[in-house]
């Protein structure tokens, strides 16, 4: 049962910040809900002010620039994302992933922002943006700030946005030469959530054959999406055997911290991080090779 509560709708970033502002003793922002109000019914937050901002169109957009990379207003569906030309020519992960978040309805519905800052580990945008080196913008009635999304996951369902604060945007920069990022989730129910997910980027050397550069996330196997920081390490510099991607398997499901729930034990997880990250830097490696010329 959902407590009874005060709605109020935002037509603008002005007015939404007026409104968390003057509400900001008890409120949460909400733009889609799907999220928001499952735990609403389940009684795990209860707010006395619903603040919503799925109107606000000057949030509503998809733009890019040759220099400055990819701009994905909060309130853009994912379904939006996922038949955008300018997205599959760009950044074809990105489609991709969202061609296996969930169900057409959800899409259809559910936005980028809402995602982001429900801040589920097990979310499917999260990796990928941290794995192009995203960035999010987030403003408040006094200050607007950038940070990039490896600083914006904290823990469980918690991110860095402080009181008052909304995300505006998603900031994705252009892609390097020689580079592909690729994504996969395990799941048992196709469009479910992963029990396990790998976003990984990979940036070979002019010869085609080294690694220069590596982003390796996983997800739904920590607290919060992660980089597994010490198998990038791994990679750069070397060139792709059998050996290597075994290697790299094994630090990262040592670097993973997964627990045990209905859907998987802690050390089913592991086993698939290592299997999930051996797959997909195969994958990416064999992309950015084939772009060499």
């Amino acid at each position: 049962m959902i407590r009874d509560f005060i709605y109020l709708k935002a037509n603008t970033v002005e007015e939404a910040l007026d409104l968390i502002d003057q509400h900001k003793e008890d409120y949460k922002v909400i733009c889609g809900g799907q999220s928001l109000l499952i735990l609403m019914r389940q009684g795990l937050v209860a707010p006395e002010h619903l603040i919503d901002i799925k109107s606000v169109e000057e949030l509503n957009y998809i733009q890019f620039d040759e220099k400055e990379g990819l701009r994905i207003g909060a309130t853009t569906t994912h379904r939006t994302v996922e038949l955008s030309p300018l997205v599959l020519e760009k950044f074809p992960v990105l489609v991709h992933m969202e061609e296996n978040l969930a169900s057409i309805q959800t899409r259809n519905w559910g936005t980028i922002g809402g995602n982001l800052c429900h801040g589920d580990p097990a979310g499917d945008p999260g990796p990928v943006f941290m794995a192009l080196n995203g960035a999010v913008k987030i403003a408040s009635k006094q200050k607007t700030r950038t940070l990039t999304l490896d600083e914006f996951f904290i823990d469980y369902f918690e991110t860095v946005l402080e009181e008052g604060e909304i995300l505006l945007e998603v900031r994705l920069p252009p892609i390097p030469p020689r580079t592909a990022v690729v994504y996969e989730k395990f799941n048992i129910i196709k469009n479910d959530q992963g029990i396990i997910s790998v976003a990984a980027s990979i940036t070979l050397n002019n010869d085609g054959l080294s690694c220069n550069d590596a982003r390796i996330v996983i997800g739904a196997a920590a607290p919060a999406p992660i980089r597994a920081k010490e198998t990038e390490k791994l990679l750069i510099g070397e060139k792709i055997s059998k050996g290597l991607l075994e290697k790299a398997g094994e630090k990262a499901s040592e670097e993973a911290d997964p627990v045990a729930d209905i859907h998987a034990s802690e050390e089913y997880r592991r086993h698939l991080v290592g299997v999930l990250i051996k797959k997909m830097v195969e994958k990416a490696w064999e992309q950015a090779k084939a772009q060499v010329k």
